[in-house]
């Protein structure tokens, strides 16, 4: 019953937050890394994938910066390794994590890292 309980309030979560990004803007919803973790490069099982996929359903646009993915896309969704053109191009910014790279776009900044520390 527990680990059912803790499965059902992550994907609350992770709806609670596709909804709240949805009324914040019309415009491109940029996802800053598909990792779950600073300094890493494991991003199979990441929460925002489930957040991307539902965005996409409901017909938002979405673009992702993620360098250390090459390809051109990630599940259909646009790929970009160009952080400029990212934060350009992105209305909202999701990040799991906040980095430093993205201290000038702050007020397009969307995260759960409070504190800004892993």
């Amino acid at each position: 019953n527990l680990v059912e309980a803790i499965v059902k309030s992550n994907m609350t979560r992770k709806m609670f937050i596709a909804y709240d990004v949805m009324n914040r803007t019309d415009g491109t919803i940029g996802f800053y890394r598909l990792t779950m973790k600073s300094n890493s490069d494991n991003f199979r099982s990441s929460a925002v994938q489930d957040i991307i996929k539902f965005l996409v359903e409901n017909g938002r646009d979405v673009i992702i910066y993620e360098p250390a993915l090459n390809a051109p896309d990630f599940n259909g969704v646009p790929v970009t390794t160009d952080l400029d053109s990212f934060k350009e191009n992105s209305a909202i910014i999701l990040s799991n994590r906040m980095s430093d790279e993205l201290n000038d776009v702050m007020d397009k900044v969307y995260t759960r890292d409070l504190f800004f520390r892993d």
